[in-house]
């Protein structure tokens, strides 16, 4: 958006007229569609670059879990191999005094492994790739929990913009009367050119501090639309949902209790733990004797070919070797068993350090449990004295605005000078923006409050 709006002296009545129009044209030149926070959700749900990666991470873990791939269905391969030789005798004491022979041939065959016993390491396998399933789906609902907290804090953030560019625009709109009733009065020669200068000094810093508002408000907007996931970030919108301060009363036991069960990041720890666990049994499996069938058949085809010299005193005979094919047929089934001896200590070195593991990863849960409990109490005390903050600037600006009508007319009664309205003008723009953003820092805290206790995604 871009607002280029000068001022001078000759035409200075005809911009204070228009501005208001023109400010209001420069925010809402743009066709907008209405949008809820449900909706926001659900546009970033759909867009959001983690949750896809999260997605496909999780959809890997998923296929992984499969007994083929922790090893308990037998493996068949179909098998070839070729045999090709050359064999030169020379043997001047016998008969037989030279041949060559060319022998070539084929072998193909199947062949059938399965594992009997192995330690129960293709259990204990198959257990842990569920687990690194189920890890991969509480990552996702993190990667989802921290998408809708950025929305909700992103929208109401917008929210609370857009209604500070409604206060600006009414204490905007009163400058813009004052400037009048002011310069009506001139022309009875009832006010000075040191009040009109006032007043209209008044609304310039009015209309400095909207157009300021402005910005602030498209910044939220693009912030918005950036926690959505949407590309054009000057996609505007009206904001349907309101900012209504009704807020919960939460318990702090209920609310300990709730995240003990509930809250994402602690059941990623105990689904790490569980891990853990696991990855002991893994080690300690190795200790223990692997047993493997073994079942197949191969059938081999061989031809030898070439000649062979015979020497029968002075006679010698030179014989060419007829083309003969040998076929072979041989099936098996085989047991192997093998069982570890000695390997300098390295199983028991790796058995010792996934101990540790899980000791590390119940010592991690510890740590988070503590620290949650200390969040959790912390953002309740926030909460609640927020709620206080809340009910208090709600007084003040009603306060503040019934003051401001009692002073706009005892302006226009002479009763009060342009001084004293002015500073009753910012009080209430003051209040307005206190509760503003105690209503915003309520939104904000009660939406960590339900990420704790895992209540943003369920």
């Amino acid at each position: 958006m871009s607002l280029n709006v000068s001022f001078y002296k000759p035409n200075m009545k005809v911009q204070l007229a228009l501005l208001p129009a023109l400010l209001l044209f420069a925010l809402t030149g743009k066709a907008q569609e209405n949008l809820s926070l449900s909706d926001a959700i659900q546009k970033g749900l759909e867009n959001n670059f983690q949750i896809k990666i999260a997605e496909a991470r999780a959809d890997i873990a998923e296929r992984n879990d499969d007994w083929a791939i922790a090893g308990k269905v037998p493996t068949i391969n179909l098998t070839a191999n070729s045999q090709n030789n050359y064999r030169n005798l020379s043997n001047p004491a016998g008969p037989l005094t030279a041949a060559n022979t060319y022998n070539t041939g084929i072998t193909p065959g199947i062949e059938a492994s399965m594992i009997l016993f192995d330690g129960y390491r293709v259990q204990i396998t198959k257990e842990q790739l569920e687990t690194q399933a189920e890890l991969s789906q509480s990552n996702q609902q993190l990667a989802v929990q921290n998408s809708i907290q950025a929305i909700i804090n992103a929208y109401y953030n917008a929210l609370v913009q857009q209604e500070q560019l409604d206060v600006l625009m009414e204490v905007l709109e009163l400058s813009r009367d004052r400037v009048a009733y002011q310069e009506v009065r001139q022309e009875f020669g009832q006010s000075s050119t040191f009040d009109i200068l006032q007043t209209q000094d008044a609304y310039l810093n009015d209309s400095t501090n909207y157009v300021l508002q402005i910005n602030t408000y498209e910044t939220a907007i693009r912030n918005l639309n950036l926690a959505m996931g949407i590309d054009d970030m000057g996609t505007s919108y009206t904001l349907t949902d309101t900012l209504s301060y009704a807020a919960e009363d939460y318990q702090l036991a209920d609310l300990q209790q709730e995240m003990e069960s509930n809250n994402v990041e602690l059941r990623n720890e105990y689904i790490n733990r569980e891990l853990s666990s696991i990855n002991t049994r893994l080690q300690e499996a190795a200790f223990k004797p692997t047993v493997q069938i073994n079942a197949g058949a191969t059938y081999n085809v061989g031809i030898s070919f070439g000649e062979q010299t015979l020497s029968f005193g002075p006679n010698e005979t030179i014989q060419e070797i007829p083309q003969i094919a040998a076929k072979t047929f041989q099936p098996f089934l085989n047991l192997s068993a093998s069982y570890p001896i000695y390997d300098g200590g390295a199983r028991k070195i790796r058995l010792e350090n996934a101990r540790k593991e899980e000791l590390i990863a119940q010592l991690n849960i510890s740590d988070l449990k503590r620290t949650l409990n200390n969040q959790l109490a912390n953002t309740l005390a926030t909460y609640n004295t927020q709620k206080r903050l809340v009910e208090v600037t709600t007084s003040l600006v009603e306060n503040a605005r019934r003051n401001l009508e009692i002073a706009e007319e005892r302006f226009r009664g002479g009763l009060i000078n342009s001084f004293d309205y002015r500073t009753i003008q910012v009080s209430y723009i003051n209040a307005s923006q206190q509760r503003l953003n105690a209503v915003f820092n309520l939104k904000n805290t009660e939406t960590e409050l339900i990420r704790l206790i895992g209540g943003l995604v369920r």
